[in-house]
Parts: C-alpha cells; structure tokens; sequence
C-alpha cells in the first residue's frame, strides 16, 4: 500500500492530479501549532515547573488535544476512501512521509494525555481511578516527568518537521520540493505557539520568556524564508519560475503582505519593544504572528499547486 491509497480517485491514477484545499491548509497549521505547544510544554516539564499553578505545561496538553483532533477532522474531510483510513495502520513504509506522520500522529496522542495527568484537570471525573494512580506514579520521581518532557519535545520536533515533509516528498510540485519546508513549518510552528502561550498564560514571567523566543522564532522563520526564496531562484528555470508564484505572482500579494509584513516584520518589532518596557505588551502582535502562521500555510498549499513542471501551468 502506498501512501495515496485513502485520497480521492483521482490521485491514485496521479499524486500530483490531486487539488488541495482548505482541510490540508488548516491540517498543517493546526498540526504546526500543536507541535509547537508540545515543544513549549515539555520544555517547562523539563525545567520542573508543573508545580507552579499557572504554568502553561498544566493546560496546553488539553488545548492540543483538542486542536490536534480538529486538525486530524479536517485532514479526515479530505478524504475521498474515508472507511480505508484504517488501512495506513496495517503497515510502516519507510519512505513515505504519509506513512510515518501516521504513526507520529498515533504517538503524539499518548504524549499529550501523559502531559496531561500530571496535574489532572478538574473536570475529569474521579471514577477514572487508573488516571489518578498514573498521575502519583508519575509525581513520584522527578525524572518521569522530565521524561515525560523529553518526549513532548521530541515528538513535538518530529511533528513540526513532518508537516512540511508531508509536501516537500512531492517532487513534481517545484514549489515544495525543498527539503527546507520541514524546518520553516517546524520554526513557524513554535513561533505560533509561543505567541499562543504569550497572548493567554496568566503567568507574567511565562509571558515574557515566550515573547523573547517568538522574537528569536520570527527571526529565525525569516531566514529560514529567505533561504527557501533564495533556494529555488538558484535552481533551474520551473523553480524560478514556481518562486515567482509567491514574490510576484498571484499570491504575491498574501506573502508580502499578510505573511512576511504583518505575520512577522510589525509583529517582531512590536514584541521587541515591548520586551525592552519601550511599550506594553499586548495582544496584537501575539494575533498577527498565530494569523500569519495560518496565511503562510494556505498560501505554501496552494501556490504550491499552481506551479508545475510544465510551462502550460504558468501561463493559465
């Protein structure tokens, strides 16, 4: 089994005859973000600070769950063979990128329940007494819950980079094939849930820490952008070409604007004001940057359809 078997009809015959929408847009983003928050919150597990009663590490497992799910419905939605969906559990294929985001996907969930249990939320219900055994067992020693942590960040990293992977393997598709794309979406990631965590932590340490390495992410997803700009204008013609698409091309004006300008240029200038007390923190910058984070994703997914390997696509 290959890993288009539970696509549409048409991408069967043909990968790359197959069109992606806003389900896969949304899917990568929302797997994006929860990478991120696995990275975050295992990193704060690490460093020991579940005891603190307003650590981000106590929510943002529950938070992820439920966005991961929503991510993994709008993946579901673009299925055409829904009921095989079963079937990419049957088998590991080692070079399919589909294939191993499967068994990444089926890991995270344990992780992020792991994550959870060691604070149990309030609403969970106490006849759940193996959760509450778990929970001790885990609070006995301090090195499962870094332990805990380290996997969080792992997995996290393992996320991240697989959902640029998942397009980059298309090789017929100029504009993904950069083994780059895994790092940006990795980086671009952590920058939309570092500003996530910042925009509604209640801890004011936490906040700040957050907006000083969404500072150095945004920094980071510029360079990484510029690489992956310059990366294809270096290469043959039908990359140059498929470059153009975004720098001045038809969404040109979504890149520039919504994802390079306000998802990352005023953003990062306004949180490195507010990071020197130039000016106060406040919620715009956080939106702008989980916003273009969003934005990047729609326009990678689809400029990345329009350009092709033949010159007929460039000129329709």
């Amino acid at each position: 089994m290959n890993e288009f078997t539970t696509t549409r009809s048409n991408h069967l015959v043909d990968p790359v005859m197959h069109i992606y929408g806003w389900e896969i847009a949304v899917y990568l983003f929302l797997g994006g973000l929860v990478a991120g928050m696995m990275i975050v919150s295992g990193y704060f597990l690490y460093r020991g600070r579940e005891k603190e009663d307003t650590c981000s590490c106590l929510y943002l497992p529950t938070l992820g769950i439920i966005l991961l799910s929503i991510g993994m419905f709008a993946l579901f939605l673009d299925l055409d063979y829904k009921v095989h969906v079963w079937r990419m559990y049957t088998t590991f294929q080692i070079a399919s990128p589909m294939s191993w985001g499967a068994w990444i996907l089926i890991l995270v969930y344990p992780a992020l329940i792991l994550n959870m249990i060691i604070r149990l939320p309030w609403y969970l219900p106490t006849k759940l007494k193996f959760l509450f055994t778990w929970s001790e067992k885990l609070n006995s020693n301090p090195n499962y819950v870094k332990a805990v942590g380290i996997i969080n960040m792992v997995l996290g990293i393992m996320l991240g980079v697989y959902t640029g992977i998942l397009l980059s393997s298309f090789g017929a598709r100029p504009l993904w094939n950069s083994a780059i794309l895994g790092l940006l979406f990795l980086v671009s990631g952590l920058s939309t849930a570092s500003a996530l965590v910042h925009l509604i932590t209640k801890n004011k340490e936490e906040s700040i820490t957050l907006a000083k390495a969404d500072n150095g992410f945004l920094m980071a997803e510029l360079v990484i952008l510029f690489l992956f700009i310059i990366g294809l204008l270096s290469s043959t013609q039908v990359h140059i070409n498929a470059a153009d698409i975004i720098l001045s091309g038809a969404y040109a004006p979504a890149f520039w604007v919504f994802v390079v300008g306000l998802g990352i240029v005023i953003p990062l200038i306004i949180q490195s004001l507010a990071v020197r007390h130039k000016i106060k923190h406040t919620p715009v910058a956080p939106i702008m940057v989980i916003a273009g984070g969003l934005v990047l994703r729609f326009v990678i997914v689809y400029a990345g359809q329009l350009s092709h390997w033949t010159k007929k696509a460039f000129l329709e």
